[in-house]
């Protein structure tokens, strides 16, 4: 059992820039489907990470003793026709403390912020196979479908990408 995890709302990517960092280049080195191909290079993930806040975007992360495993981040849709919409992105656990409910409790929390801004209807896409489709599914996604040949891994496979859904209220 891991230690507590403390899940909180990240409004600075300054100070965790450098973790954050680390964090994508190890899930992503381990074969994670996040957008990026390793070798992920730190000037790369730096990069993507200053430039993820915005007012529409949402960013948690889980810490164990200050150290950040892990991280999930709600996009609030902001089209006219949008505003009862979020969509869950980049869930990452670290590969050393996976298994232990730290994704769980991240989605729990974008969840519920979801549903503090007024959303009804979260959505998020993985690739088929990946382990966190069972995750999504324990905790009440409903499957809406799959794209195949979406998402290219490292050995420049072809995978699917399944879409869910879950409604509140």
């Amino acid at each position: 059992m891991v230690d507590v995890v403390k899940i909180e709302q990240s409004i600075s990517i300054a100070e965790h820039v450098d973790d954050l960092s680390e964090l994508m280049i190890e899930v992503v080195g381990d074969g994670a489907s996040i957008g990026f191909l390793p070798p992920l290079s730190p000037l790369e993930a730096a990069k993507y990470w200053e430039h993820v806040l915005s007012p529409e975007v949402i960013l948690f992360v889980a810490l164990i003793n200050d150290q950040i495993v892990g991280t999930v981040q709600l996009h609030l849709c902001t089209k006219q026709n949008g505003g009862h919409r979020a969509e869950i992105a980049k869930l990452i656990t670290h590969p050393h403390y996976r298994r232990n409910g730290i994704g769980r409790s991240l989605m729990h929390k974008a969840e519920e912020r979801a549903k503090q801004e007024g959303r009804s209807l979260v959505v998020l896409d993985t690739r088929e196979g990946d382990p966190s489709n069972d995750l999504y599914l324990s905790i009440g996604y409903q499957e809406a479908g799959r794209i195949p040949n979406y998402a290219k891994s490292a050995n420049g496979e072809l995978h699917s990408t399944v879409y869910y859904y879950k409604l509140f209220g």
